[in-house]
């Protein structure tokens, strides 16, 4: 493979410091408003919702906001606000500082990730037509780049803890990694302008013949003018998709539970919180290990529907699994086997939910429909999570059972989608995402 780019090394590494800062501090949030600040359980879950909802429910501001300004001033803007909300969170000590804080949080990375990735997917291709190097192995060396960032992040996160600096210390390191992050950017980034619609110009008079290349420019201009609602109504009213969002959404909500009811469970077993750093580390080492490899051998045997449904059928056992998993040393075997099964299942679905989304919406409205995915499904897990934040209160069977009802719920709702198209052409889109 050939050497990647010199801005492609800075959007890899970009990715990889981007983790490390955020994973430094939320695995410990949930704890630290519970046991720190006395929260409710379901007021903790609100919190935590709010936060996911205003990184992904924005996703489309942010990819908005890419294309009309370009990427640089979208993720130096980006890195500022969560520099400050780190800053803020490290200091909140009411509800309402603490949702300031995580709201600008989560719209911070809502503001840099979508520019982030699409300037990473744009320069794979432009390198993939250089150097003919697949953008397969661009993409996945940016993917990688950012599990190896949330592998390190937990284990920050926890010597901090160990080291008695506390969840203050913990945010304060998270914000002082995104400076770090926004000095590189502010000196290396390029001045890349935004992609803009050709002006149309005025018709040639016949005699005056045009180039085929220039021909279609007012066409261009035509159909990119066109009211944005025609998009969203073909989207929106797509049921198909719209059964794939909510699909996905059932994943998030479980997902989210890593930085909700997990954290409540390492507590619980062990008196502490400092192992939770390992048990995310270990999912991060999972994804980083077995990604690719599992994805090429699902993608040639089984369709994208079912990859799907099995996956969510997957997480909804790890969550079945806490219960019934006898406590192993130190009491960490019933949040260890939720990790890993949990991460099985994302492994499974989540290029699958990603690889239907071509089957199921017309290329032109692919990058709405993509946006649109994360979106939907954060606006889910807002509405969702005051209510399993509630069930920290429940009995350990009531809770467990109800949690992994909500994933099961959506293997139930996937197994109504089409099939979808498997094979090598699924496979690479699945692993470069």
């Amino acid at each position: 493979m050939s050497a990647p780019t010199p801005y492609l090394r800075l959007l890899t590494a970009t990715q990889f410091a981007f983790n490390i800062g955020f994973y430094a501090v939320l695995p410990y949030l949930a704890t630290h408003l519970g046991s720190g600040l006395g929260m409710a359980g379901w007021l903790v879950g609100l919190v935590l919702g709010l936060r996911t909802f205003s990184q992904q429910g924005l996703f489309v501001v942010g990819g908005a906001l890419t294309d009309r300004y370009g990427p640089r001033p979208v993720v130096l803007t980006g890195c500022a606000l969560r520099i400050a909300g780190f800053g803020w969170l490290a200091f909140a000590g009411s509800t309402a500082t603490v949702i300031g804080a995580v709201l600008l949080i989560g719209f911070a990375a809502a503001l840099f990730s979508p520019a982030v990735e699409s300037e990473a997917a744009r320069e794979a291709v432009r390198h993939e037509r250089d150097t003919g190097a697949p953008r397969a192995h661009v993409l996945a060396l940016f993917s990688a780049a950012g599990q190896a960032g949330a592998f390190l992040g937990p284990l920050l996160g926890s010597l901090l803890l160990l080291l008695g600096g506390g969840f203050r210390a913990a945010c304060l390191a998270g914000a002082l990694v995104f400076v770090a992050v926004l000095t590189g950017h502010a000196r290396l980034m390029p001045h890349t302008a935004p992609v803009r619609e050709p002006a149309q110009e005025p018709t040639p008079p016949p005699a005056q013949a045009q180039p085929p290349a220039q021909q279609p420019a007012p066409h261009i201009v035509t159909r990119t003018a066109q009211p944005a609602r025609s998009s969203r109504r073909a989207v929106f009213a797509n049921r198909p998709f719209l059964l794939l969002c909510l699909a996905y959404s059932t994943y998030l909500v479980a997902y989210n539970q890593l930085y909700l009811s997990l954290p409540v469970e390492v507590e619980r077993a062990t008196g502490s919180q400092a192992a939770l750093g390992w048990l995310f580390a270990l999912s991060s080492l999972l994804v980083v290990v077995a990604q690719m490899p599992l994805t090429r051998c699902s993608a040639r045997r089984i369709a994208p529907r079912t990859a799907l449904v099995t996956g969510l059928a997957v997480v909804a056992a790890g969550f079945a699994a806490v219960p019934l998993t006898p406590a192993g040393p130190g009491g960490l075997l019933p949040g260890a086997a939720l990790v890993v099964l949990l991460t099985l299942g994302q492994m499974l679905l989540v290029p699958a939910a990603r690889g239907l989304v071509p089957d199921l919406v017309e290329d032109r409205h692919l990058g709405l429909a993509t946006g649109a995915l994360s979106s939907v499904s954060g606006v889910a897990v807002l509405a969702g999570s005051a209510a399993t934040g509630a069930l920290l209160e429940a009995s350990a069977p009531v809770r467990w059972a109800a949690l992994a009802a909500v994933p099961l719920a959506g293997a139930l709702l996937a197994f109504t989608l089409p099939a979808g198209r498997g094979g090598k052409e699924q496979g690479t889109r699945a692993v470069t995402g």
